[in-house]
């Protein structure tokens, strides 16, 4: 069983600033990496590091329709790193608002691959649920979200 989720959501702001709140090192800091800051923006080719530290391989960017990036996914000491891949797709729709869907894919099939995938698909979702309120409201909901990040550590895996 291949372990992969896709979650979605309606801004109600036009596709082209919704695609700038992604793209932008500026927008999506403040409202999603807003700890450590973004390298720079996301452009085909390159790798960005997201929270100070984290390598962002952005493999295609599509204005205004689509973003495909590659990032570590995390692993136990024993096993070899590899990468995910997560696609961003931005549709119009007839209100003038976007429809965001984010699918990630390529873990492992193991317990660690299992529990990755699960904890990406809540972090993603957060994202869309956080650029909704920054982009409609003007209100950054990550602040104080992630206890770790109280303390200007990086959001970690909850203790059990």
């Amino acid at each position: 069983m291949s372990f992969e989720f896709r979650v979605n959501g309606r801004i109600d702001r036009p596709v082209a600033e919704v695609f700038d709140a992604v793209v932008n090192p500026d927008q999506i800091s403040k409202y999603f990496v807003t700890l450590g800051g973004v390298s720079g923006p996301l452009v085909a080719g390159t790798t960005v590091t997201w929270w100070g530290n984290v390598p962002i391989e952005v493999e295609a960017v599509e204005p205004h329709e689509r973003i495909v990036l590659r990032w570590d996914a995390m692993v136990e000491k024993e096993e070899e790193p590899y990468r995910t891949k997560v696609e961003m797709r931005f549709q119009p729709l007839e209100d003038g608002a976007t429809m965001v869907t984010i699918a990630e894919t390529g873990w492992r099939e193991n317990a660690r691959g299992q529990k990755s995938s699960y904890m990406n698909c809540e972090g993603w979702s957060q994202m869309l649920a956080c650029m909704k309120a920054w982009l409609e409201y003007g209100i950054n909901l990550r602040q104080g979200y992630y206890v770790s990040e109280l303390s200007g550590q990086p959001a970690t895996e909850p203790p059990l």
